[in-house]
């Protein structure tokens, strides 16, 4: 796929005037969305970190974190469909990385749909390589993950 980058692109910390916009991704991203609730629970829980990507005066896609010490997880990240292919995955992900090592992590772990060609290129670029599968992991339709690594630098 190629990228076209067509609009400025900000990646910052989700606010609660997000929400609505985070969900309307959610649902058209994903055939079994989170709940509402669970996106405004995440706001305020230390250990997790929800990002936006916004371009021009749009938000155009997120991403969750769970950041746990030495550890994170790359929990969801979603682009809204009229803005892939804009470079809006690539910088929620380099926001992503920054973050996490900048809270202390040294390893991001995450799970990607297997048929999800894009998605792994685009992690593949940023270093993180595949770890393993885990079968069945996914529901509606069912099918495995590929589990992912990215190991950061001490001085990160």
């Amino acid at each position: 796929m190629e990228t076209r980058m067509t609009a400025r692109v900000s990646v910052r910390r989700a606010m609660r005037s997000d929400l609505a916009a985070i969900r309307r991704i959610e649902e058209t991203s994903f055939s079994r969305p989170w709940k509402s609730e669970t996106f405004d629970e995440l706001l305020g829980a230390p250990a997790m970190e929800v990002l936006v990507a916004v371009a021009g005066a749009e938000v155009a896609g997120y991403a969750v974190l769970v950041v746990r010490e030495r550890e994170a997880e790359l929990a969801n990240l979603a682009v809204s469909g009229p803005h892939r292919g804009e470079g809006i995955g690539q910088a929620l992900v380099a926001r992503a990385i920054a973050l996490c090592g900048g809270r202390g992590a040294r390893r991001i772990l995450l799970a990607v749909r297997a048929s999800n060609r894009a998605a792994i290129r685009l992690y593949l670029r940023y270093g993180f390589r595949t770890i393993g599968s885990h079968g069945s992991y996914y529901e509606d339709p069912p099918e495995d993950a590929c589990i992912m690594l990215l190991t950061l630098p001490e001085e990160c």
